[in-house]
Order: C-alpha cells, then sequence, then structure tokens
C-alpha cells in the first residue's frame, strides 16, 4: 500500500492528542477525520486503522524503534506489519534489518502483547493458564457484529438489504439477532441503518438482555444505561409493549437514547437521570427486571478500546470495584419481590465479576437474593467481546 504524507500526518497528530494530552481514542478519530473532509473513504480507513492499530501496540512499537521520533515510531510500526517504507527524508535512518533484529530479542510477553507489566502479572493471576490465550485474542481487531432490530424486520431480510447496498455480513451460531460484517465497512451510511433496521452491538453484548427473560408489558430498569444500547434491546424483545426505565448519571447520555429510541421506532423507553439516591429510592421495588451493566475496567472490549490499557491502573481497578458494590447494594432495592437482577460487566476479571457476586450473596442484603447462574465470556473462546452475566432473582 502506497503511503501518503497528509495521512500519515494525520495519524501522528491524532496520536500526540491520544499519549500527550490524554484524549480518548475514538473522539480524536472521530475529530481527525470531521476535520479532513477531503479524504476518501480509502484513506479514511487508513487513517482510523493506523492509528488504533499503533495505540494498541504502542508498547511494542516503542520498545521496537531505534527513535521516539514520531515518524520513526511511525514507520517502526509500518515496517512490524510487513510492509516496506518509501524513499522519505522522514524515515531515512529507520533500518528494517535493526527493527527485525529489536523485534526477535524481545522475550517479554507483555512487551510482545503490549500491555503494562501490572495488567500482564494481575491476568496471569486472576486467569491461569487461560491469561496468554485471552490477551492474544484482545489484541485482535474486532469485528463489526450489527444487532438486527426484530421490530422492523429479520434477521434474513436485513441480510438481503445489506448485500443489495454493498454489505455483506453472515449469521453466527448461538447468537440469533447477530450479523458479522465479512469486511470492515461504515454501516451508518447506508439506509438500512437510516430506517432503523439494526445497531452496532457486539454479539456478547447482545446477550445481557436476552438473559434478563422480559415479556411484553413488563417494567424493567436498566440502571447504568449510557447511551441506551442495551435498553433499546430490551425494548425490542419486549415488543415495544410495557416500560423500560433507562437510568444514567450523565444525562447527555441519555438524549442520546432517545434520538435512537426514534430511528427504532421504539416508544416505551424513558430516559431518566439519577441524581443521588433518592431517585432510586423513588422507584424502590417497581421493577419486574433489573439490569446492572456496572461500570468496570473494560478489559474484555480491549479489541475496540485499545487505549484503555494505557489509562487503567491497579488503582483504577479497586475503585471500579468498590463502585460497583456500591450500586449492586444500594440498586437492588428497585427490583420486586420475585423479580430477575441482571449483574454484567465488560471486563474478564474475576474481582470484578463472579467474586464481587459472590460477595455480595454472602452479605446481609445477599440472603434475600438466589444466584441462579452465570456466564463467563472470554474472547478467546467465543471470538466476540469478553463478558460476565450473573442472573440473580430476589426471594
Amino acid at each position: 500500500m502506497k503511503l501518503y504524507s497528509n495521512t500519515v500526518e494525520g495519524v501522528i497528530n491524532a496520536l500526540d492528542e491520544i499519549f500527550n494530552q490524554g484524549k480518548y481514542a475514538d473522539k480524536v478519530i472521530e475529530r481527525t477525520l470531521k476535520s479532513n473532509k477531503k479524504w476518501g473513504a480509502r484513506d479514511r480507513n487508513f487513517v482510523a486503522e493506523s492509528i488504533y492499530e499503533m495505540v494498541r501496540w504502542w508498547r511494542l512499537i516503542n520498545e521496537v524503534s531505534l527513535s521516539t521520533d514520531p515518524y520513526h515510531l511511525f514507520g517502526t510500526y509500518w515496517l512490524l506489519q510487513g510492509n516496506a517504507l518509501p524513499t522519505w527524508e522522514e524515515f531515512n535512518r529507520i533500518h528494517a534489518d535493526r527493527v527485525k533484529s529489536n523485534y526477535e530479542a524481545i522475550q517479554s510477553r507483555a512487551i510482545l502483547q503490549s500491555i503494562p507489566d501490572w495488567m500482564d502479572q494481575m491476568g496471569e493471576k486472576l486467569l491461569g493458564e487461560k491469561w496468554d490465550a485471552e490477551i492474544n485474542a484482545l489484541n485482535e481487531q474486532a469485528q463489526v457484529v450489527l444487532r438486527v432490530n426484530t421490530l422492523k424486520t429479520t434477521r434474513e431480510a436485513l441480510r438481503n438489504q445489506l448485500a443489495s447496498e454493498g454489505v455483506e455480513t453472515y449469521a453466527p451460531n448461538g447468537y440469533p439477532s447477530a450479523l458479522v460484517l465479512e469486511t470492515r465497512q461504515n454501516v451508518f451510511r447506508t439506509q438500512a441503518f437510516k430506517e432503523g433496521l439494526f445497531e452496532v452491538q457486539d454479539a456478547s453484548s447482545q446477550k445481557v438482555a436476552v438473559a434478563l427473560e422480559v415479556e411484553p408489558g413488563m417494567r424493567v430498569i436498566d440502571a447504568c444505561a449510557g447511551a441506551g444500547g442495551k435498553s433499546l434491546h430490551i425494548a425490542t424483545l419486549m415488543e415495544n409493549k410495557g416500560r423500560v426505565l433507562s437510568m444514567d448519571v450523565e444525562d447527555w447520555k441519555l438524549k442520546n437514547t432517545k434520538l435512537r429510541s426514534r430511528r427504532n421506532g421504539i416508544s416505551i423507553i424513558e430516559p431518566k437521570l439519577i441524581e443521588g439516591s433518592k431517585t432510586t429510592k423513588r422507584l424502590k421495588e417497581s421493577a419486574d427486571r433489573l439490569l446492572l451493566d456496572v461500570p468496570c475496567s473494560g478489559l474484555g472490549v480491549l479489541r475496540r478500546n485499545p487505549d484503555t490499557k494505557w489509562k487503567l491502573s491497579p488503582e483504577s481497578i479497586d475503585e471500579v470495584r468498590v463502585l460497583q458494590k456500591e450500586i449492586l447494594h444500594s440498586y437492588v432495592d428497585m427490583l420486586k419481590p420475585g423479580g430477575l437482577l441482571v449483574y454484567a460487566t465488560c471486563s474478564i476479571l474475576p474481582t470484578e465479576n463472579e467474586m464481587q457476586i459472590a460477595e455480595f450473596m454472602e452479605s446481609e442484603k445477599g440472603q434475600g437474593f438466589e444466584l441462579l447462574g452465570d456466564q463467563k465470556v472470554l474472547a478467546h473462546e467465543s471470538g466476540f467481546d469478553g463478558f460476565y452475566i450473573a442472573r440473580i432473582q430476589k426471594k
């Protein structure tokens, strides 16, 4: 593939924002593409994928590179991808044979997998022999997965419509509403998306709403709803009959939920801002189903958000565990007796998952609940994101 100076410069500038200014990769990429509207589809794909891949392999690139010069770092990445460098002045002092020998000399798994030492140690301690395969899977590029909006279409009908628009997909086994893109491309410009026929949602994430076993007419609370992806899925499974209270502590996310609901043809979602404990207390024993998709480390979705590993620390994971515990103990009061709670994370760490649930079940409040079962979804076993889903019934 031929390199162009303007797109390479775009990648380098974006990496400066991410690593030196502390900005989030997805937002930087979005802003970079918006500010360079003359780039064609191939250029835009090159820039976005190069940024994500360099963020993913940042530690390895820096270890192998002969210099911290931004162009040297890009050149090293390009060589590690198996490409040849053009004869640009910026690449003159990069020697492919030395880059190769530097790479071959590395023996540390943490460096080869491009993660912090503490993360490698924590993963091995908590996941044991599965860690090696899991971190390898989490460093692969994520597939683009769609969730069919069954209120408006069927999976087969959507697959055919997307094919007519040049988007080829396949239906994975075990995920009844999922379609996976054969080739990565921008699906948000398709007529099918504009008509609200699908949402982009990983197959593992689609398991969460299904675990709630909702029925039409129920009252469901999605208490950590974010931008509402799982609320939309819940409402779809309820056939748009009943009520879904989509709650979050950030109002801007809830506004996004309103827009998505309208496009999906969903009318039963009610966004509600959590303004403290008084909000949840007013909803005591009001929900037939309660979803706690709690804040977490996000280690299960590193393929989609590779910059997460450079922003996390052991201390930040400890802090999020405290928050998970607080949410679990205080929000469960919103569930009716006999109601079903689903606790979910997009983490692969037992400390945020089954250990958190075990601690709750052993607590005084947990005595009023029964653990029905849980699912530990690992990326290297499923082929999709890492997730944890526990189903708990209130006595």
